[in-house]
C-alpha cells in the first residue's frame, strides 16, 4: 500500500492496490467536484430515466412524475443531511463541530446523507404534491420503489471511493476483505492491528448493499410488479427487501449513528422490513376479498393517458405549424427583398430588354 496516496487494496483477491481520490476534477482551479456527488447525481438521472420509461405501466403521466419526482428528490436529499446531522449531534452532545442550520448545508462536502432520512422526507413530499396535482401516490411509489434501488446501487460506490460505510474487521482470510490508507488509520483497525503481521481486513459493506440492492432491483423489475395485487405493494417489497438487507448490512458497519445504545438505521431498518410484511399479507387478503383493479386497470387512468397523449399530438402538430409558418414567413421575406441596384435601375433594365 502506497502511504503517499490514498489507495484501497483486495489483497485475498489481488495483488497491487486501487489509487483513488475524492475528487474528480476541479472547476476553474477553485471548485472541487467530488466523485461521491458525480456518482449520486448518475444514479439519480439513471432513476429518472427508468421512472419516466416505466410510467405508463403503473397507468402514470410521465411528466407528472418528472414534476412530482424532482420536487422529492430534492426534499429527499435535504432529509437525508437533516436525519444525519440530527443524530450526529444527538451522540456528540460535546462535541465542537456539531451542525446547526447553516453547516448542515455549508459542510456538506463532508459528508453525511442518511438513505432512511431521504425516503421518509421524500415520500411525505410526493404525498403533498399529489395532493395538489390530484395524482395517486400508491401507483407513484410502486414506481419509485426500482429507481430508488437504482440510485442506492450506484450511489454506494462513492462510499468506495471515500473509504467509508465498511464494516468491522473481518478473520482475515475472507477472500473480498479490503483495507485501504484511511481504513488502515481507524482506531478499531489499529486496536486489531496490534500484534498482527498481515493487514488488518474489513468487511465492504458497500458493496454489500451495492449488490443487495441490485439484485432487489431485478426481482422486483421482473417478478414484483408483475404478481402485485393492490397498488403500493411493490414499494411495500422494497421497504421488505431493503430493511432485511440494511439490517443485517448495518450490524456490521463500525461508523453508524445511534439513539443510546441502539443503531438507528438498524432499528428502522428490521422495524419496517417487519411492518412491511405485516402490510403485504393484510392487502393482499383484502385485494383478494374486494378484487379491486389496480390504478393502470381503471377508467380514470386510461382517460387520463388518452388525454395526455392526444395532448402530445396536438403540441406537435402546433410546433410543426408555427415552424411551417416560420419557413413561409422567411420566403416571403425573400422574395419581397429589394435589389441592391434600386427599382429604378430594374425598371430601365426591363426596358432595355424588352428592346
Amino acid at each position: 500500500m502506497h502511504l503517499l496516496k490514498e489507495s484501497i487494496e483486495f489483497p485475498n483477491l489481488f495483488s497491487g492496490d486501487i489509487e483513488v481520490s475524492r475528487v474528480a476534477f476541479t472547476l476553474f482551479g477553485k471548485v472541487d467536484i467530488y466523485w461521491y456527488g458525480i456518482l449520486i447525481a448518475i444514479g439519480v438521472v439513471l432513476a429518472f430515466s427508468y421512472a419516466m420509461k416505466m410510467a405508463k405501466k403503473f397507468g402514470l403521466i410521465a411528466d407528472n412524475v418528472f414534476d412530482t419526482a424532482f420536487i422529492s428528490v430534492i426534499a429527499g436529499f435535504i432529509g437525508a443531511r437533516a436525519y444525519y446531522c440530527i443524530f450526529y449531534n444527538l451522540m456528540n452532545p460535546e462535541s465542537e463541530n456539531k451542525y446547526n442550520i447553516i453547516t448542515m448545508f455549508t459542510k456538506i462536502h463532508d459528508g453525511g446523507l442518511a438513505i432512511y432520512g431521504g425516503v421518509i422526507i421524500g415520500v411525505i413530499t410526493a404525498l403533498i404534491v399529489c395532493r395538489i396535482k390530484k395524482s395517486p401516490l400508491l401507483p407513484l411509489l410502486d414506481l419509485a420503489a426500482p429507481a430508488f434501488l437504482i440510485g442506492q446501487a450506484i450511489g454506494r460506490w462513492g462510499n468506495f471511493i471515500n473509504q467509508e460505510c465498511y464494516g468491522a474487521p473481518t478473520a482475515g482470510s475472507l477472500p473480498w476483505g479490503m483495507t485501504g490508507t484511511t481504513i488502515a488509520l481507524d482506531p478499531i483497525v489499529v486496536a486489531a492491528q496490534t500484534g498482527n503481521t498481515e493487514p488488518v481486513l474489513v468487511h465492504p459493506c458497500f458493496l454489500y448493499e451495492s449488490l443487495w440492492c441490485v439484485v432487489g432491483l431485478l426481482l422486483i423489475h421482473f417478478v414484483g410488479r408483475r404478481v402485485r395485487k393492490f397498488d403500493g405493494e411493490v414499494f411495500l417489497y422494497y421497504v421488505l427487501w431493503y430493511g432485511a438487507g440494511r439490517g443485517w448490512i448495518e450490524g456490521l458497519r463500525t461508523d453508524s449513528l445511534y439513539a443510546g445504545s441502539l443503531k438507528v438505521s438498524q432499528v428502522i431498518a428490521i422495524a419496517s422490513a417487519v411492518l412491511a410484511v405485516i402490510m403485504i399479507v393484510y392487502f393482499r387478503i383484502s385485494a383478494a376479498k374486494s378484487e379491486k383493479a389496480l390504478y393502470a386497470d381503471t377508467e380514470l387512468s386510461k382517460e387520463r393517458l388518452e388525454a395526455f397523449a392526444k395532448k402530445q399530438v396536438l403540441e406537435k402538430e402546433n410546433a410543426a405549424a408555427k415552424k411551417a409558418m416560420k419557413e413561409a414567413e422567411k420566403v416571403m421575406k425573400a422574395a419581397k427583398a429589394p435589389s441592391i441596384l434600386g427599382d429604378d435601375e430594374n425598371e430601365n433594365n426591363d426596358d432595355n430588354s424588352n428592346d
